[in-house]
């Protein structure tokens, strides 16, 4: 038998729980004791995009009808959703005057200064690309209402969205660490064993754990982690559990039958609620989580 200690640097070090969600089968993957986490795979990788951007189109539509303003928190990443919802709105002439747009996170530099927007990884510049500038301008919501933590928003940042009544829906994905938004696993061990306040703690500026750089220096960096900057703003739990409802889509996907979110879809869905796998905390609310096809497949060990 070869046995072995998680690596230290991972804050999440419970072995059997590892163990236990790693062997949880595709075929049992969506079963799950808390009927409000709802979780369905999509093998189309198109349909699952498709199926993003009309929730996102639904829900505005729906507030509209209400005759309520609608407040979203947003992530970049995955992002073909947002051209997808912007063609979808101007095909509906859906006027977007009632829509409130929160990001959930932005990258900064070792002071806390945010990226601009002419910045290429900037994630203004990634909304503004992909989503509001295909909007047709009279539809958009005023510059007013779409917001960004930025260093200058960021002391505020939650009141704003409280101030609001708090999210209609959070948006989002799940990190290879575990993190959801910027909110990353090893915040937790300012925690401890105290969800309360873990789940209670609001925006923050945070250095990015190794996982995350490694990440995004995969998918949107060209594999250059010296580009990934060191830190980001990003919101907390308090936003992300305080909105109305929860809707995750993973997409982790790199093709040829690799993932690397395989395990970390798991562990967020099945392993035990606690505060060094951020991600988990959306077992306790309700909540779409969405995979990808090729992502909820076994987790086993392929040598090339």
């Amino acid at each position: 038998m070869f046995s072995y200690s998680l690596a230290k640097f991972i804050p999440f070090r419970d072995l059997a729980a590892s163990e236990r969600v790693r062997a949880i089968k595709r075929e049992d993957l969506c079963t799950h004791p808390n009927p409000d986490f709802r979780i369905r795979i999509a093998d189309d990788s198109s349909q699952f995009y498709f199926d993003f951007a009309l929730d996102i189109v639904r829900r505005i539509t729906d507030s509209r009808d209400g005759g309520r303003p609608f407040t979203g928190i947003f992530p970049v990443g995955p992002m073909p959703q947002y051209e997808y919802a912007a063609k979808l709105i101007n095909e509906a002439n859906l006027s977007l005057s009632h829509v409130h747009s929160f990001n959930m996170d932005e990258y900064a530099d070792d002071d806390g200064n945010t990226a601009p927007i002419d910045w290429p990884g900037s994630f203004q510049k990634a909304m503004w690309a992909s989503f509001y500038s295909k909007i047709r301008p009279e539809l958009r919501p005023p510059d007013s209402q779409i917001h960004f933590p930025t260093k200058e928003a960021l002391p505020d940042y939650g009141k704003r969205i409280a101030d609001l009544g708090g999210a209609d829906v959070c948006y989002g994905g799940i990190g290879w660490c575990g993190h959801i938004a910027f909110w990353e696993a090893h915040l937790g061990e300012e925690y401890g064993s105290d969800l309360a306040s873990y789940c209670a703690a609001g925006p923050r500026l945070v250095e990015l754990h190794p996982m995350t750089i490694m990440q995004n220096a995969l998918h949107s960096f060209g594999g250059d982690w010296s580009w990934v900057p060191p830190k980001a703003n990003t919101i907390g739990p308090a936003e992300i559990l305080g909105a109305k409802h929860r809707s995750f889509w993973l997409d982790g996907d790199l093709g040829g039958g690799v993932s690397w979110q395989r395990f970390i879809a798991r562990l967020v869905a099945h392993g035990p609620v606690n505060t060094l796998v951020p991600g988990s905390i959306l077992q306790t609310k309700p909540t779409d989580y969405t995979i990808l096809g090729n992502v909820a497949d076994d987790v086993e060990i392929h040598m090339a």
